[in-house]
């Protein structure tokens, strides 16, 4: 195993943290310059990486032996799941990647808990991301109502001091139409993939 520059490092540490990216994304997380110039970068680490065509993107992860660079347990595989993660990723970069972000978190009081895609800082304060890229409205909507239970029981204002502001990332104007009226009465913003792309 060669020792790897502090960029290619950064460029695993970053996959081991937000799963999968895609060639455009890690060109704006690393500053990699021109497509040619990201290629070659991505094309040296390859014996660390793997990848898959999605449209027109290739989509990177690590394979076993950047896992074991990193030290990373979490095998990730190609799922119906990645484009849910890039969506994420790209809401990552829009807030300018933020220090504090876990992803699948936790969100709980001492009655209601519900587990959010992301939770981050943001501006000295605590935010949640919820990512709709394909699921049903009728999840988002019970996902909502949980939502709403830890609004009303008061616990996390009074833990915090506000109640951490809930986001949607969502894929068109419809969808964000209908996740605005199910958050009526929460703090809550829905951005559309467009808007921070």
């Amino acid at each position: 195993m060669k020792q790897l520059n502090e960029r290619q490092e950064r460029i695993l540490l970053s996959l081991k943290k937000l799963d999968f990216l895609n060639r455009d994304q890690l060109m704006k997380l690393h500053r990699l310059g021109k497509k040619r110039n990201a290629n070659r970068i991505l094309h040296d680490l390859s014996y660390y990486l793997s990848s898959f065509r999605e449209g027109y993107q290739a989509i990177y992860y690590l394979n076993k032996e950047g896992r074991e660079y990193v030290n990373s347990q979490k095998v990730r595989k190609k799922n119906s799941f990645v484009n849910h993660v890039l969506m994420r990723n790209d809401f990552y970069i829009f807030m300018g990647f933020p220090h504090e972000w876990i992803n699948e978190a936790k969100v709980k009081d001492s009655k209601y808990s519900v587990v959010c895609d992301a939770w981050f800082k943001k501006g000295g304060l605590y935010h949640i991301l919820e990512v709709d890229h394909t699921q049903k409205m009728k999840e988002n909507k019970v996902k909502v109502a949980e939502y709403k239970n830890l609004y009303k029981s008061g616990e996390m204002a009074a833990h915090f001091g506000y109640f951490p502001k809930l986001i949607w990332i969502t894929t068109t104007e419809l969808r964000r139409k209908q996740l605005t009226e199910l958050c009526k009465g929460l703090p809550c913003t829905v951005y559309t993939i467009s808007d921070i792309r």
